[in-house]
């Protein structure tokens, strides 16, 4: 199943394409990975070429089930440059879905998260009919101060705290809730 969707050009940004990772994603894959100010967020980190090869089977295997629709974020002018984010939607039960995401060192600051995930969420709660979802929650680190803000920016709204839960999770995080209602 292939399934792209794109991210309008603004005034400030170029426009997005939003398309399932690809084997010869991995490369850039890696060099995400690498960067400490990423891994410092993610619950996962991909350290080599067996750990990335094995997300991405993971990735499309998401999207055979249809219960993971995991997207990479590229430059809509060429389909050919490296991803430069990721955001992904985790179908659970109930009509509720996790939805994560994460933007490549050079991408940071550039709107390119929000714009994303935002696309992303209107897709999954109205676009799609793949599984029906009629909530997607989102959880941070408390101290994630930039997903808090992607979050904001996108409709998500507070919902609670949540303790912390190690080894996995070793801090508290933040739910953030988007309904259709919501966003």
């Amino acid at each position: 199943m292939t399934i792209t969707l794109s991210v309008p050009k603004t005034e400030s940004a170029d426009a997005l394409r939003l398309r399932p990772w690809r084997l010869d994603d991995l490369p850039a894959l890696l060099t995400a990975h690498r960067d400490p100010a990423l891994r410092r967020w993610l619950a996962t980190s991909l350290a080599d070429e067996p750990a990335a090869r094995q997300w991405l089977d993971v990735q499309a295997a998401g999207w055979a089930s249809a219960t993971r629709f995991s997207f990479a974020v590229v430059a809509d002018e060429d389909d050919d440059e490296p991803p430069i984010g990721h955001v992904v939607v985790k179908a659970g039960t109930g009509g509720v879905a996790e939805v994560g995401y994460w933007t490549a060192a050079a991408a940071r600051r550039q709107g390119v998260a929000a714009r994303a995930l935002d696309t992303v969420s209107r897709w999954a709660l109205g676009g799609q009919d793949l599984v029906q979802l009629t909530r997607l929650d989102l959880l941070h680190a408390k101290d994630n101060h930039a997903s808090c803000r992607v979050a904001e920016k996108c409709g998500y709204l507070l919902h609670d705290l949540l303790p912390a839960a190690p080894p996995a999770f070793p801090n508290s995080a933040h739910r953030h809730v988007r309904t259709p209602l919501s966003g």
